[in-house]
């Protein structure tokens, strides 16, 4: 068994680190094309940090051309050379970070729902029940289709009738957008039959109780919806 020595990480972007060293260790030899890397829990004990940076750090190397993933078997060395056609790491890395993404969801959506409730106009349930509808037959239909569900988002900021707050919604949707690991592990998750369901069911209870002006149900259900969504993404 080959031994690697990684070092433990300690700073906000970890994955950056994590990254840095598992391609390291695979230029250096350590890991030949066709090898297969530790599982997701060694890595997570070698760096002594938890699944969600280990996932984001191969996400970027997979995304890079540096590995792949086989369903159920594992993640294994695809190359050990970065290539014009398949560099993506200067986007990523300037990128705001998945981290900073979810921690900025997790803080702010809850709150937003919550003056939502109470500001929404009749007019701005009435969208909000349009958009619903529309991923309820997407739902059905076994499709997941991340712009309507960025839509009924931004759509709840509208229903607050502050600016900075659409404009909050509005930028988290922009670097949702940039980010392409954000976007390799949503259409890994949140597309699967299971999560997809449930994923609508969340919204439409927000939308309802949105509707019945519950400012604090509704606030507690976004955070529950945010928990999930965390779960989905780095814990699964």
């Amino acid at each position: 068994m080959v031994t690697i020595n990684f070092n433990p990480v300690s700073n906000k972007k970890l994955y950056m680190q994590i990254y840095n060293q598992i391609f390291t260790e695979i230029q250096s030899g350590s890991f030949e094309v066709g090898d297969k890397l530790p599982a997701e829990r060694e890595l997570c004990e070698h760096f002594g940090v938890s699944r969600a940076p280990i996932r984001q750090a191969l996400s970027a190397l997979e995304l890079n051309g540096i590995i792949y993933s086989r369903q159920g078997e594992g993640v294994f060395v695809k190359s050990n050379q970065l290539t014009s056609e398949n560099y993506h790491s200067a986007v990523f890395f300037k990128s705001i970070s998945p981290e900073d993404i979810v921690e900025a969801r997790m803080n702010i959506e809850p709150l937003i729902v919550k003056i939502a409730a109470e500001r929404a106009t009749d007019e701005d349930i009435l969208e909000l029940h349009s958009t619903i509808k529309k991923m309820e037959k997407e739902t059905k239909a076994g499709i997941y289709d991340p712009e309507t569900d960025e839509k009924l988002h931004n759509g709840i900021a509208m229903a607050t009738h502050n600016d900075l707050f659409i404009n909050f919604m509005s930028s988290i949707s922009n670097a949702m957008k940039q980010q392409e690991m954000w976007k390799l592990i949503r259409d890994r998750t949140v597309t699967r039959p299971d999560y997809r369901d449930v994923n609508f069911k969340e919204h439409q209870l927000l939308i309802e109780a949105i509707e019945e002006r519950d400012a604090n149900k509704a606030a507690e259900l976004m955070t529950i919806h945010m928990e999930n969504l965390y779960d989905r993404y780095w814990k699964v």
